[in-house]
């Protein structure tokens, strides 16, 4: 068995589409609309094989997103090397994101780093 996806709702889903093609390699499908709902989404995969869906739908709720709150945590990218970890966390600071921690090693091994990327959402960049 595995997760066959993750899925995501944000405001601005063409914005959404380029961070995760630009920073983590996602590849996009053409885009689903349902024009009932107005509901609309893509789906990104990416070098494994792993797809996270990005949606939108007219009047949702978008309340604080504070980092020590339940549900929803972080998305976790492995990148492959401690040098590639540093690459990606330094080129995303100077594209404006923030950093809020690392690159490190954390208490139980992992060298990482954590963003706040598009729409406040945490990104975990590891090995």
């Amino acid at each position: 068995m595995k997760i066959e996806h993750v899925a995501l709702y944000v405001n601005d889903l063409e914005k959404a589409k380029l961070f995760f093609k630009k920073y983590f390699n996602g590849k996009a499908n053409g885009g689903y609309h349902n024009v009932k709902t107005d509901f609309r989404s893509y789906f990104l995969t990416f070098d494994d094989g792993a797809r996270l869906e990005i949606m939108h739908k007219p009047a949702m709720q978008d309340g604080e997103k504070t980092l020590d709150r339940t549900g929803y945590a972080h998305l976790a990218f492995s990148v492959g090397s401690r040098e590639k970890v540093d690459e990606l966390t330094e080129r995303m600071r100077q594209d404006g994101y923030e950093v809020i921690s690392g690159p490190r090693i954390t208490g139980d091994g992992y060298y990482e780093s954590c963003i706040l990327g598009v729409e406040g959402c945490q990104v975990e960049i590891t090995v």
